[in-house]
């Protein structure tokens, strides 16, 4: 169970360990969408710091890896920093530290990581990593090298072997590119068996046309990752706002019937009236009701519109 009285700690490149979080125990590596593979990692570091009497964090890095050896966006992020932070605070750790990653630092040889970021900066007691966790000018950092660096430097290295099961079952099809491919489908029920949580996103409130409010759908109109593939369409959604759960249908796309303009998601709530604009939301994924379609007539739209409502309610009614 998650301490909700803990204060969740997030350093963005720090020069030093951040207050409250020295002699730290880091789960380390890019962790998108901290799915149930990467659980596992997690879990090893928060026994090691439990066993050590230190605090525990994610340490990973922005923006991903890929992107920048591609030399443009090119990754689907299931989640982009907030979301990887709130995730990271459900699973109980104490913070989430962020490293700037560029070519400059991808062309660092593996003994400076080890030694000037992971000992001299961070300060970790300890490092645990997967069994292919690999860092350094060349990828020449391994799972022995990082071993032996730890014993060299003072801190510990537990390195976890591929894990083939957990709670829910087996991993084997368990991974970042499985998870992507399947939101790219739609298929939002297999992502969360991937990820072991509903998949979310989180963005703040922005003004829209006002267009939901005159068809008598009013939304909250998110603009959501760039990087965001999601397929365009109708779905079963819940939306967490200032510690309140509510439930919603919500579309994400282009809007054809329209202005067929850039993707927006626009989430209406059930039962529900108030201003939301500038609030930061979350709103987590049920199921996929249909794909985005244009509409011959506005009345054609509001009624397919309270059909949509009334699968997500049973959608979500068996959640």
């Amino acid at each position: 169970m998650t301490d909700h009285t803990k204060v969740f700690i997030l350093a963005r490149d720090p020069v030093s360990p951040p207050a409250g979080l020295e002699g730290a125990v880091a789960a380390i590596g890019n962790f998108d969408g901290l799915h149930r593979g990467h659980r596992g990692v997690v879990a090893h570091a928060q026994a090691l710091a439990r066993k050590l009497g230190k605090p525990c964090v994610l340490l990973t890095f922005e923006p991903h890896p890929a992107d920048i050896f591609a030399g443009k966006p090119v990754i689907f992020r299931l989640t982009p920093p907030d979301a990887k932070a709130a995730q990271a605070a459900r699973l109980g750790l104490d913070g989430m530290i962020v490293l700037s990653f560029n070519k400059e630092f991808a062309a660092r040889p593996a003994e400076d990581f080890t030694r000037d970021i992971l000992a001299k900066r961070l300060g970790l007691s300890a490092v645990v990593a997967g069994y292919d966790f690999r860092f350094g000018a060349g990828r020449k950092g391994d799972a022995a090298f990082l071993k032996s660096e730890g014993a060299r430097l003072g801190f510990a290295v537990e390195i976890v072997d591929r894990i083939t099961r957990d709670e829910e079952g087996s991993l084997e099809a368990v991974s970042s590119t499985a998870t992507r491919e399947a939101l790219e489908k739609g298929d939002v029920e297999l992502a969360r068996r991937l990820l072991g949580h509903p998949y979310f996103v989180r963005g703040v409130v922005r003004h829209g046309d006002k267009r939901g409010r005159l068809l008598g759908f009013p939304t909250a109109n998110i603009a959501l990752d760039p990087s965001n593939r999601l397929r365009h369409g109708i779905y079963a959604v819940t939306m967490e706002m200032d510690g309140v759960l509510r439930d919603g249908a919500a579309n994400f796309g282009r809007r054809p019937t329209f202005d067929n303009g850039p993707p927006l998601l626009e989430v209406f709530l059930f039962d529900f009236s108030g201003d939301l604009y500038g609030k930061e939301v979350e709103v987590a994924f049920f199921g996929f009701i249909r794909g985005e379609a244009k509409f011959d007539s506005v009345e054609a739209l509001i009624a397919q519109m309270e059909d949509d409502c009334a699968k997500a309610r049973e959608i979500l009614a068996r959640r």
